[in-house]
């Protein structure tokens, strides 16, 4: 199922790098909704990047759309 995840490039402000993870419907419909996961929670979901990613906001439109960000210094 990890296969089936499918990462943006990456995009950049000022402070911080982002990039928007969409998630197969079939895992998106077993998440509680509104719900920030942690990265143990989104790693054992099969999310996989590298370390300091925060999942730092929900897309209400589309539930299986992970918002991802982390300071550019990192």
């Amino acid at each position: 199922m990890a296969d089936q995840i499918c990462y943006s490039a990456k995009y950049y402000d000022d402070e911080f790098e982002y990039r928007h993870v969409i998630l197969p419907k079939s895992i998106a419909r077993a998440l509680k909704k509104d719900f920030l996961m942690s990265e143990p929670e989104w790693r054992q979901i099969g999310v996989q990047q590298s370390r300091g990613w925060i999942h730092y906001m929900c897309h209400r439109p589309e539930p299986h759309v992970l918002l991802f960000r982390r300071p550019i210094s990192t």
